[in-house]
């Protein structure tokens, strides 16, 4: 049987790749990697592990329905990768959080393949070590949410995480500090060119995809 290794290569540092993901990735008959107008930021991450390897690149546009999509990506991995072989699709950050392949992954399965899920570092976790801010304590309640901010389940939250603010971002200040919390910016968290804001002003000039906001209430 055909198999697939979903593989977190982290949300920027090369060295955030797990051991195990590493290993599975040098023994790989061949990579899979998503791409964007021809170009993959999990690729570039791996790029040192990945280099004497077949690629087989996938395009998945950015912010458009991709429902077909995920099932032309399997048919294109199913083509690749011969029988009784093993394949790794490397995502960015975790395979189980907000991640291209938990949606592949459904489709693999339904045609046949087996498949494996490789944890990763989240961008999250990453920015929280960053800045050194805990996620959670015993009895709190941490908040993670792609985009818009449910205002109901903030009010109960101690922390809470928006990842992709490139939209948005002046109503979830406002919503940030109406309801107490103090806030990072975090652009590109583990890549040359990151960048860590605190001043709203600073916050809302700036327009980068891979950036989230994390903040955490100031009586904390």
């Amino acid at each position: 049987m055909k198999k697939i290794y979903g593989i977190g290569v982290g949300p920027g540092d090369s060295e955030y790749i797990t051991l195990k993901g590493y290993r599975i990735i040098k023994n790989a008959d061949i990579v899979f990697l998503p791409s964007n107008k021809g170009k993959s930021i999990a690729g570039e991450i791996a790029k040192d592990f990945i280099k004497d390897k077949k690629t087989v690149y996938i395009e998945f546009p950015m912010g458009k329905d991709n429902s077909k999509r995920y099932r032309e990506a399997a048919n294109i991995i199913d083509k690749h990768l011969e029988d009784k072989g093993e394949g790794v699709f490397l995502t960015l950050g975790d395979p189980m959080v907000y991640s291209t392949f938990s949606y592949i992954m459904k489709e693999l399965e339904k045609i046949g393949i087996n498949v494996e899920s490789i944890p990763g570092i989240s961008s999250f976790n990453a920015a929280a070590n960053r800045i050194r801010i805990p996620l959670t304590l015993k009895g709190q309640k941490f908040y993670l949410t792609d985009g818009d901010i449910d205002e109901d389940i903030l009010k109960h939250s101690d922390t809470v995480c928006i990842l992709k603010t490139s939209k948005n971002k002046e109503k979830i200040l406002d919503m940030l500090e109406r309801y107490g919390f103090a806030y990072t910016y975090i652009k590109r968290c583990g890549f040359l060119n990151e960048r860590i804001m605190n001043k709203a002003d600073d916050i809302l000039k700036d327009d980068d995809y891979m950036s989230l906001i994390l903040g955490r209430r100031k009586n904390d």
